[in-house]
């Protein structure tokens, strides 16, 4: 054979081996429980999940194989023991339930998958991932108990919390912040440890003078009468041969809110006190456990004052060094006391709060002699940290604010005075602090009691050597990103986002500073702009959770969860609140296809929907705040423009369209009957009290009130551009400017998105004059603010006016899920490009993959690039009209090709694509 031939013929052989091979799915990103190889799993069938990828188009999974062993070797070996689910035809990627043996408390698992493509390719093996399970029962904390410093008399005892100013305890009470060690021996070599923790209100965990892992305010705040979280920590690199010593510092919390300083509610479920089991394993095969008892050693610690509100003092004099490290002199200990605790623990399965970013100083003035304020240039829910010398004993008062007053000193008025945090310096050199349990809303740091280092005065006063803010949130992975050619756009995307930051914690609070709570319409109104730009999944069950344990006997959903406080009137029953208990869960199964949380919530829609409908007369709901903070002519507060009755009804029959969905997803026939029946009954009754069919006008015809209408399907259809187009003149009417308020606007968002009318949109937020967005950077907010007008009588730190977020990523970007399918399983990309804006670009890591989307406009042309993750597929919308040249990859579009041109819809190419990457054009003629 010529040789020329042989060579070519072996260069094809490779090269279809080279396509061959590249062409092949690969498996990423294994995922139980939402998160990446965690430690504290309790559920006993967790659901696992994992990203496909590959660099062919239309590619989607069609059978798996998932190996799950109790020994990593065994999968080496390409067997499962626990769990083996052979070749399984499907093509579920995200949720999928483990169904092999019991799990074992403690117990590592190791697992791994392969997949095969619609191609009929296989994957290689994944690489392995873990996870740990928790402490599935009472008994699996081996006989720990709970300890502290002393056992508070039930006399003191504040449950609910009092928010009343009036009341007899209101500024009683102080507790001891203790420090807790216990020394132990470790004799063996480790192969494993890890401990299983939890400290109320707060705790920080040491093992031999190290501080364990990088949480900070340990653990999620819950209602405390009903249960508490644990966290779980990996320590075997922790762990040393020969002597050991944990050491745990407490701190207050919501547990125990004393009454002196500002406090939003003063509430007392006890002392502070911990539990703990560590759990060593040794390569010999034995295992060892290290409880809390009365063996362990107790007393005051150097925090002298600890308030979730009005801030914490720490006297370095009072520090005992070596007090964590083994060989300390513990004869001033004494033993821990055993006491009570909550009934219930659980694992803590959001993410922990973490510090983030560091801001340092970027202007210092002195408005007054001894008076320093330091300018860190954003407001963030944060801590103050000092570098700091002088002499022992001296104390600097450090003082936090959103606001300046006139006089230039920090301003608190307006969210609740004083809080502040003191310093007592040891003396020794420079010394660096900052809170442990406590974190605030603030720009401004005001320092009394030293001077910054470089600044001429008295010799005896310390000097400031660095002054930081440490800004912390839940660390939820950022998961999206959004910017476009409209810098005012970009700048309130970025002011929505410090806001939104700055509010997710263990909970979704309402703001950092003035209340710390659990404000529940901002969970269903702006977590639909929050799960695109953060990994929210863990933290909407944990908030799930925090209601289910809130609904009082009677179905009340209260406004808050956890509930601390039991407020009055509005402030505890309002539907737009409560209603959260129906929507979040229906939410969370949307954005990431979660079935389970469905069935653990049913119970509590239920149970919430049959108390409105208790409440109601004649079908309609004449109780609630309405729509918070709309712009009318009075102070703000309760609903001004929309009559009683609009929203809370609306929200209402949208619980009741939810339910039914649930209960047909569910399998309960009789169920989804049932509320389908009642809504209707509900819609009639909404049309016949507040619809004007010769106007085409809900109630007063406000924002609110029509937009809410159109959403939640109340509109019958033969009204419903009239309607809109109400609603639209509304806008105009009022210059392009909003009235809606907390409740309504976020629907009158998705109203006019879903009309097409985007434009409205973009002239509402496209100015800086009239209240909003715009009008607040110009009044120099660097978060989003309360209220529309940015005024300084209110939070200059708050969400819940958050919703543009969802536009900037759904409408500009176009990045939308399908309403029938989860997960963003079925993809719809559909940007609209309005006003001036020339150029976007959006990206959304959905539970299948990475989904991007640029466009570009010119005079005569429109041109994006977007990526589809494996495994899914998706309908693209181009603005074009009949005739204009539409190509993909330079490849005319047809009705006929991979990509498919579907039709021509109110100047759109709907055009359909499964997973891979696509340039479309489209040229105008």
């Amino acid at each position: 054979m010529n040789r020329n031939l042989v060579k070519t013929f072996i260069c094809c052989i490779l090269l279809s081996a080279s396509l061959n091979v590249s062409a092949q799915v690969s498996v990423s990103s294994l995922r139980c429980e939402y998160r990446n190889a965690p430690i504290g799993i309790t559920a006993s069938n967790p659901q696992l999940s994992w990203i496909l990828s590959s660099n062919v188009r239309n590619v989607k999974q069609s059978a798996y194989r998932i190996l799950v062993a109790d020994d990593p070797s065994l999968l080496q070996k390409g067997e499962g023991n626990i769990w083996d689910t052979k070749k399984k035809t499907g093509g579920q990627s995200i949720q999928v339930i483990f169904s092999g043996k019991k799990l074992i408390p403690a117990k590592v698992y190791y697992w791994k998958l392969m997949v095969w493509d619609n191609y009929g390719k296989a994957s290689a093996w994944s690489k392995v991932s873990k996870w740990q399970m928790g402490l599935l029962s009472a008994a699996d904390w081996k006989g720990a108990k709970w300890i502290g410093y002393e056992q508070m008399p039930d006399s003191l005892r504040i449950v609910p919390a009092t928010d009343n100013p009036g009341d007899s305890r209101w500024t009683k009470g102080k507790d001891i912040l203790p420090l807790m060690r216990k020394q132990f021996s470790v004799s063996r070599q480790i192969k494993k440890a890890t401990i299983f923790i939890t400290g109320l209100g707060q705790f920080d965990l040491s093992i031999n003078g190290k501080k364990v892992g990088d949480h900070f305010l340990d653990p999620g705040w819950t209602q405390y009468d009903k249960h508490a979280l644990y966290v779980s920590f990996d320590i075997t690199g922790n762990l040393i041969q020969g002597s050991n010593v944990l050491g745990v510092m407490l701190g207050n919390g919501f547990y125990y809110v004393p009454g002196e300083r500002y406090h939003k509610l003063r509430g007392a479920y006890g002392y502070p006190k911990m539990i703990c089991r560590t759990l060593i394993e040794y390569k010999d095969g034995t295992t060892e456990n290290i409880i809390s008892d009365e063996s362990w050693k107790t007393a005051p610690g150097p925090v002298t004052f600890s308030s979730i509100y009005g801030g914490e003092d720490y006297d370095a004099t009072l520090a005992r060094d070596g007090w964590n490290k083994a060989g300390f002199n513990d004869a001033q200990f004494k033993n821990a006391v055993v006491v009570n605790g909550p009934p219930l623990l659980e694992v803590q399965a959001q993410e922990p709060l973490k510090i983030f970013d560091q801001f340092t100083v970027k202007k210092i003035t002195q408005p007054k002699p001894g008076v320093w304020v330091y300018d860190m240039g954003q407001n963030a829910s944060a801590i103050p940290q000092i570098m700091v010398k002088g002499k022992r004993g001296a104390v600097v008062k450090i003082t936090p604010a959103e606001l300046l007053d006139d006089q230039g000193l920090v301003l608190q008025a307006p969210v609740g005075t004083p809080v502040y945090f003191n310093y007592t310096l040891k003396g020794e050199s420079t010394e660096v602090w900052h809170p442990q349990f406590m974190y605030y809303g603030f720009r401004y740091i005001q320092v009394e009691g030293a001077i910054p280092e470089n600044e001429p005065g008295n010799g005896d006063a310390p000097r400031i050597v660095e002054i930081k803010s440490l800004h912390t949130r839940n660390s939820a992975a950022v998961i999206g990103s959004f910017a476009c050619s409209n810098e005012l756009f970009n700048r309130i995307f970025k002011l929505i986002d410090w806001a939104i930051q700055s509010n997710t914690a263990s909970i979704f609070t309402d703001c950092p500073h003035r209340e710390k709570l659990g404000w529940l319409e901002e969970a269903h109104l702006v977590g639909s702009s929050i799960h695109y730009n953060y990994d929210i999944a863990s933290l909407c069950r944990k908030v799930i959770k925090d209601m289910i344990n809130a609904q009082t006997k009677d179905g009340l959903i209260p406004d808050i969860a956890p509930e601390f406080v039991q407020f009055g009137g509005g402030f505890r029953d309002s539907p737009e609140w409560g209603s959260n208990g129906v929507i979040l869960p229906y939410y969370v199964y949307q954005w990431y296809g979660d079935k389970q949380v469905l069935q653990e919530s049913y119970d509590m829609m239920t149970r919430y929907v049959a108390y409105l409908e208790k409440k109601s007369k004649g079908h309609i709901l004449y109780f609630g705040l309405g729509d918070w903070y709309d712009i009318g002519p009075r102070d703000l507060g309760p609903s001004q423009l929309t009559p009683g009755g609009i929203t809370s009804t609306a929200i209402y029959y949208y619980d009741l369209t939810l339910l039914s969905k649930i209960a047909r997803i569910l399998n309960k026939p009789a169920d989804e009957k049932k509320y389908t029946a009642l809504g209707a009954e509900v819609k009639a009754a909404y049309n016949k009290t507040f619809f004007n069919p010769q106007t085409s006008q809900y109630g007063t015809g406000s924002q609110a009130a029509n937009a809410m209408s159109v959403y939640m399907g109340l509109v019958g259809p033969e009204y419903k551009n009239k309607v809109v187009a109400n609603l639209i003149q509304d806008i105009r009417n009022h210059n392009n400017g909003v009235t809606a308020g907390d409740i309504g606007y976020r629907y009158l968002l998705r109203v006019l998105d879903e009309a097409g009318r985007s434009d409205v949109i973009f002239d509402m937020n496209n100015r800086s004059d009239v209240p909003g967005y715009g009008y607040q950077l110009a009044q120099g907010a660097t978060a989003l603010t309360e209220s529309w007008q940015g005024n300084r009588i209110s939070s200059n730190n708050h969400f819940m006016l958050g919703h543009l977020m969802e536009w900037f990523y759904s409408g500009l970007g176009g990045i939308k899920s399908d309403t029938g399918s989860t997960g963003f399983s079925h993809i719809i990309i559909r940007p609209e490009p309005v006003g001036d804006v020339s150029n976007v670009k959006v990206n959304y890591q959905s539970p299948y993959g990475n989904i991007s989307n640029q466009w570009k406009k010119t005079a005569d042309a429109f041109y994006m690039s977007t990526t589809i993750p494996v495994n899914t597929v998706a309908v693209i919308y181009l603005p074009a009209k009949k005739g204009s040249i539409i190509t993909e990859g330079g490849k005319r579009i047809t009705a006929n090709g991979s990509v498919k041109l579907l039709r021509f819809e109110n100047d759109k190419a709907v055009v359909q694509t499964g997973s891979g990457n696509y340039t479309f054009s489209v040229i105008n003629e």
